[in-house]
């Protein structure tokens, strides 16, 4: 196998091909890169300042905001870096440390995102047990296993895909590194190996989605059944969020990566992968606060103790 097949650097797929789109481009990133900064750092703060939010569904809320914030950092900088230096190239060993973490953030966020449905299915349906079967221990083995787990797949993930040879250059048809982009550049006799742990991982997928959906069906009959409108508005104020969330980042992704091929373009691939890996870290603070009382007092309160300190 000849040295060849592995190259020293990568091409991007830039944004932008003039010097003004590019500063734009720029500019749009900061923009959102410093909101995800700021929501993902307030409710991090938030909830490790505020001792009424130390339960299971805030404690899981920490490790989405943690996750929200390794993926945008993971892959918003160095696009930023290369609209502002008008470049496209990413090193060999960078492109791969990009794809691990990539890998790692987006499963653990959708392995969360299903213990989060776990976590409203107990505190709904079976609210006399949920100090039982939420407890402490059990919520930071859950977390433990996302984590765990989400780091073996990428290791596995990237053990396969960077010993693979490429034999189409080295040009990516996405802004970040990321892996069916770099299996398209390899031997087409080469990638099976990945091509099995891609459907291995297609299955995972199903599986928690379907247990999303299987979560979600009692919740909302419980909830109905909720005799007095404020309880159920509680009740939804809960769930509504996260369901937007989880909603936002499947519908994004599978359009990603399941759209027909007839339609798809580079600019749409752009458009669309901004969609799931860019705007859900900036949004989810959002989300989460607008309809979240404990929450939006909590963050006020730290607002508050700012303030006061600096006087």
């Amino acid at each position: 196998m000849s040295n060849s097949s592995f190259p020293t650097e990568f091409l991007l797929l830039p944004f932008a091909d003039t010097r003004e789109l590019q500063l734009l481009h720029f500019g749009l990133f900061l923009g959102i890169y410093l909101a995800a900064l700021l929501g993902n750092g307030l409710i991090l703060t938030a909830v490790a300042c505020n001792h009424r939010l130390h339960t299971p569904m805030y404690f899981f809320l920490l490790n989405l905001s943690l996750i929200d914030l390794g993926t945008i950092t993971t892959t918003v900088p160095k696009t930023m870096a290369n609209s502002l230096w008008d470049t496209t190239t990413i090193s060999y060993s960078g492109c791969a440390t990009q794809a691990f973490f990539f890998i790692v953030f987006v499963t653990a966020e959708f392995y969360l995102l299903t213990i989060m449905a776990y976590d409203r299915y107990v505190a709904i349906c079976k609210p006399l047990h949920y100090g039982t079967i939420m407890a402490s221990r059990t919520c930071v083995n859950m977390a433990a296993a996302v984590w765990g787990s989400t780091f073996l797949y990428a290791v596995l993930h990237m053990a396969n895909t960077f010993s693979l040879p490429l034999c189409q250059g080295n040009l990516l048809d996405q802004f970040f590194c990321e892996i069916p982009q770099i299996l398209k550049l390899s031997c087409s006799d080469a990638y099976l190996r990945e091509a099995v742990l891609l459907v291995v991982s297609v299955i995972l997928g199903s599986v928690c989605f379907i247990f999303l959906v299987l979560s979600y069906v009692p919740i909302f009959r419980a909830v109905l059944k909720i005799p007095s409108q404020q309880g159920r508005y509680k009740a939804f104020s809960t769930c509504l969020p996260h369901l937007a969330v989880v909603s936002l980042f499947i519908s994004t992704g599978i359009f990603a990566y399941l759209k027909p091929p007839s339609i798809s373009s580079p600019s749409l691939n752009l458009v669309v992968t901004v969609l799931y890996s860019v705007v859900p870290p900036a949004v989810n603070p959002i989300i989460y606060s607008m309809r979240n009382q404990e929450l939006k007092d909590a963050l006020k309160k730290l607002g508050q103790s700012v303030v006061l300190q600096q006087q």
